[in-house]
């Protein structure tokens, strides 16, 4: 990934930080707001595939995918504020993704 997305993790857990604060309340929160953003996902794809015969067709694929976006960025964000290196854990994830694909 690109350095300036680990930058923005970065600056968005510094921002948040001055904000609100580094307790463990505000720890929760940045954690639980990723269950928002996959509801937001989620309503995403039910908007796409129109399963809600009210509202009908609301969303694109580039709209999930945005939501989906959103999910992986705050993410990042959460594992910042949990005070480790965002890319170190990602790095981590793949290859143990990696190594179950491979079989090794």
């Amino acid at each position: 990934m690109d350095e300036s997305i680990w930058a923005a993790a970065r600056a968005s857990r510094g921002w948040l930080d001055a904000a609100n604060g580094t307790g463990q309340t505000e720890l929760t929160c940045r954690i639980l707001k990723l269950t928002e953003e996959a509801g937001e996902a989620s309503a995403a794809w039910i908007g796409l595939l129109g399963q809600n015969p009210r509202k009908g067709v609301t969303h694109t694929r580039e709209n999930v995918a945005a939501e989906l976006a959103d999910v992986a960025f705050t993410a990042l964000v959460a594992i910042e504020s949990l005070g480790l290196d965002a890319q170190t854990a990602l790095d981590a994830c793949a290859e143990k993704v990696r190594s179950r694909l491979t079989g090794q």
